[in-house]
């Protein structure tokens, strides 16, 4: 599809990692509901990308599924050119927004972290969006946003998350140098961090045992876990131009949980 110059300015552009489950796939919607094109990641279940994608189009807006392995970093180059590619079947050489989200998660104990387990978690919480940011920022439209994924857990600790919540608090740091760095290119950096939510993230412990569930909801000044239609908003709205003046801040969407 061809698209005139000013068409092309007036619609965003966003690559959401992650964006087939969970909060990615609440993001990715919610994106899509505003007019924007999507290019989201997905790991292996392509079908459920389909799904998304679909989904998103009901809303008008263009939704492009690419397959993504974040923990294999030497794959970054090649998709960064798929990126490329899907961008000028888009009509359009350079996007605006992206947001890492995607990540895996980890329930051990300090003592019982293996090393294969904290370099598996290291890749995929701050080596990948380290470095994906870096191979992608040459697509990225000047003035553009990004949104770095944290997690409560950054703020507070909870048990057997000793190895996640660090790497989450490294995401963080990393977010505002990000914004130091590419100011002079107008673009923003911020953190979304949001509390314990019900999905199959971590083996679906917070959205199918009743206990945790209740141990959350126990803990959460609204009295109940965090779904992912509480995030996938505040995400896409951050990446608005309302927002457009807030930069290097942190943002926890957890409906006051530990306060």
């Amino acid at each position: 599809m061809s698209l005139t110059h000013s068409e092309e300015i007036t619609i965003k552009t966003a690559i959401v990692t992650g964006g087939s489950r969970g909060i990615g796939r609440d993001t990715v919607l919610n994106l899509a509901r505003r007019g924007v094109r999507i290019i989201f990641t997905y790991h292996t279940n392509q079908a459920e990308a389909a799904t998304v994608a679909a989904l998103a189009a009901t809303t008008g807006a263009q939704a492009h599924a690419l397959p993504l392995d974040i923990g294999q970093t030497g794959g970054f180059d090649a998709f960064a050119e798929a990126v490329r590619k899907t961008l000028a079947g888009f009509g359009t050489e350079r996007f605006d927004y992206l947001v890492n989200n995607a990540g895996i998660s980890s329930n051990v104990s300090f003592m019982e972290t293996t090393e294969a387990e904290l370099d598996a978690l290291y890749t995929a919480h701050f080596k990948a969006p380290f470095l994906l940011t870096q191979k992608l920022l040459p697509l990225m439209r000047d003035g553009g946003r990004i949104v770095n994924i944290s997690s409560g857990l950054a703020r507070f600790a909870g048990r057997n998350r000793a190895a996640y919540g660090s790497m989450k608090a490294a995401v963080e740091t990393l977010t505002r140098y990000m914004a130091l760095e590419l100011g002079p290119r107008r673009i923003t950096a911020n953190v979304v961090a949001p509390g314990a939510i019900a999905t199959d993230f971590s083996g679906g412990i917070v959205r199918d045992n009743p206990e945790v569930n209740k141990m959350v909801a126990d803990h959460t000044a609204l009295g109940r876990a965090g779904l992912p239609e509480d995030v996938g908003p505040v995400i896409a709205s951050l990446l608005s131009a309302d927002f457009g003046w807030v930069n290097a801040q942190r943002i926890e969407v957890a409906g006051g949980m530990v306060i």
